[in-house]
């Protein structure tokens, strides 16, 4: 059996990330899926030309994405910590790395992982 190409592996596990947060939020409709297979077409590109930097993927997608929903629809995720003030989106953190995670970057506090929202 071949072995799974690591950049299809990583590209893959970034959709299914950022999808299951769009689930969440319940905001995955088909014009919003279509700007996760963009983000994904994109980064595929940039994984290929650098896959040692695969495991950035997912964090780099859910960006993408969070920029492409700001740029049509308005901030996602909103943060669910802050209680008062403006709503506000929660950031991707590290922006570049492994393991990245939903923070509000106004508390600090780390909210979920990519692909944990609920």
């Amino acid at each position: 059996m071949d072995d799974i190409d690591p950049v299809e592996q990583a590209l893959h596990a970034a959709r299914a990330l950022v999808l299951a947060d769009l689930v969440a939020r319940e905001v995955a409709m088909a014009e919003v899926v279509s700007m996760v297979e963009d983000a994904v077409a994109h980064r595929r590109w940039w994984v290929e030309q650098w896959p040692e930097g695969a495991p950035f993927v997912a964090g780099l997608v859910a960006q993408d994405v969070q920029d492409a929903l700001l740029e049509r629809y308005g901030r996602w995720p909103i943060c669910p910590v802050c209680s008062s003030g403006d709503p506000h989106a929660l950031d991707v953190e590290p922006e570049m790395g492994p393991d990245p995670h939903w923070v509000c970057g106004k508390q600090g506090v780390v909210v979920a992982p990519v692909g944990g929202l609920t």
